[in-house]
């Protein structure tokens, strides 16, 4: 099983959370792809505990997700909290 979000998945989730039409960078994009990324990676982890190599991946897409979080938090509250209750995040 590959954890690498798949093409009809990812253009799904950026016609579902795009700001526009063609709109494939904003806050809101990243974070839904990274969060797909992020629960296929925790999947994984699940069927493979001792793979350490996915472990740091996954710690890593976890960091990038928490930063993009914070600048649109900064740049936008309301978007930001409408976004961390679509994608059923706390915090």
């Amino acid at each position: 099983m590959s954890t690498a979000v798949l093409p009809d998945d990812k253009q799904k989730i950026i016609e579902q959370y795009a700001q526009k039409k063609g709109d494939t960078g904003s806050p809101e994009v990243q974070v839904a792809l990274l969060t797909q990324k992020i629960n296929r990676l925790t999947e994984h982890l699940e069927e493979n505990q001792k793979d350490n190599h996915s472990r740091r991946g996954l710690l890593k897409v976890i960091a990038k997700r928490r930063r993009i979080l914070n600048y649109l938090q900064k740049l936008d509250e309301k978007r930001y909290k409408k976004l961390i209750e679509k994608l059923g995040l706390k915090k």
